[in-house]
């Protein structure tokens, strides 16, 4: 993980692509099914893309077929939970809780999986570290 975080917007745009920053910096989001992720099943951790910090464990991903990598849980302490009243409604963003970086949201009540929850996180926000 960067211990060494940007400060200023300037600073995230030298370290981040310009779609990385779009989506990580300005809570944009990637087109549904353009991501590098969508259909990945290599066992790893998926850290966030801005930091390095782990997020999701690989076995916490399922197919939701929504467009975007979805997981049923984070690591504990990992990502933090906003009101998001964009796009006129309510939803919960999810932020990697290190770098304050956008991820996606979160959704509950779907039953897509045990836990009832679903992480639909944006491939840009993302990077995979296979398991070895």
């Amino acid at each position: 993980m960067t211990t060494d975080l940007p400060t200023t917007q300037d600073e995230w745009r030298i370290r981040l692509s310009p779609e990385e920053f779009y989506v990580l910096r300005e809570a944009g989001t990637e087109p549904p099914w353009s991501g590098e992720y969508v259909e990945t099943k290599t066992e790893g951790v998926y850290n966030c893309r801005a930091c390095g910090a782990a997020l999701y464990e690989s076995g916490s991903k399922f197919d939701s077929h929504c467009g975007w990598p979805s997981y049923d849980d984070a690591i504990p302490g990992a990502v933090r939970e906003i009101e998001d009243r964009s796009l006129g409604m309510v939803r919960t963003e999810i932020r990697c809780a290190n770098c304050d970086s956008h991820l996606g949201h979160v959704f509950r009540g779907e039953g897509f999986t045990p836990k009832n929850t679903r992480h639909c996180v944006n491939s840009l926000s993302i990077r995979l570290d296979p398991a070895a």
